[in-house]
């Protein structure tokens, strides 16, 4: 299995460049086809309008979307034009409320969603919709990009949150194309339960597993020294040095599952490498 098919998901002119630059990046690594989709967002919510509103106000909403995204694909266009790549732009317009399901309807048949950070100064409420919809709806492994980090590559060196979930399986199955081809790759475990299948040998199994996949593999058992999960790992990709994390992608509503929560939201806010995620 490779990565043939990339979706690149641009809702905002101001992230534009980083995350198609990152996008081409990837792909000229990969000899994959890239496709952009480029969303101009009303964030008008039907059932919230506020007093006086009336339908040319909700016009001009909608025509400042279609404008953003008109702009926002054509500069994808230009750019793509001179890279060499084979690809495609989409160019829509949604509300608010239907960006996942829209970013989920391309998502289904990509092989790896590229997406900017969903949190941070200056994002818009769209952007995490835009992941949910990736992972949980159409069902793609996403890579989701820092804020002004390196030239996105093919990793050499990797680090995997590990804690024996059906989720991080699913991210270290997705991620065997970039595991594969990485010089190391980490297993790290973060205070490992003391009694189970597992407590003589953490992460024994899943090296094994990867080794049989050709993958170099160190697995680093670390104590949880700190107030959060998130804190330990994040400071431990630091210290070796890792040019990607991966991890699973988890969900903490019980009624609408497409909801980052925990661990997960921790780490798409301070991580300061790629994270790539599967559900």
């Amino acid at each position: 299995m490779s990565f043939k098919t990339l979706l690149a998901v641009i809702t905002d002119q101001a992230q534009l460049s980083d995350t198609l630059a990152q996008a081409v990046a990837m792909a000229s690594a990969l000899d994959a086809h890239l496709d952009v989709v480029c969303i101009g967002v009303d964030r008008t919510q039907t059932g919230y309008y506020y007093a006086g509103m009336n339908a040319a106000v909700l016009q001009e909403t909608m025509n400042h979307a279609r404008e953003n995204a008109s702009e926002m694909s054509e500069a994808a266009k230009k750019a793509l034009n001179v890279s060499g790549l084979r690809w495609g732009v989409t160019e829509a317009v949604c509300q608010l409320a239907d960006v996942s399901r829209f970013v989920a309807s391309h998502a289904r048949f990509a092989d790896l969603a590229i997406v900017p950070r969903p949190y941070g100064e200056d994002r818009g409420i769209e952007l995490e919709p835009v992941v949910e919809g990736a992972l949980f709806e159409g069902q793609s492994p996403v890579i989701v990009l820092p804020d002004q980090g390196p030239e996105l590559k093919v990793p050499e060196k990797i680090a995997i949150g590990w804690n024996e979930s059906a989720e991080a399986l699913r991210a270290v199955r997705s991620a065997l194309p970039l595991l594969s081809s990485a010089q190391i790759v980490h297993i790290v475990v973060i205070d490992p339960p003391k009694h189970g299948p597992t407590r003589s040998d953490p992460g024994g199994q899943l090296s094994q597993f990867l080794a049989r996949h050709d993958v170099k593999v160190e697995i680093d058992v670390l104590s949880k020294t700190m107030p959060r999960v998130s804190d330990v790992m994040r400071r431990h990709v630091i210290d070796i040095n890792a040019d990607l994390m991966v991890m699973g992608a988890y969900g903490h509503s019980r009624f609408r599952e497409a909801v980052l929560g925990g661990v997960t939201r921790n780490m798409l806010e301070t991580c300061e490498i790629p994270v790539f995620m599967a559900h």
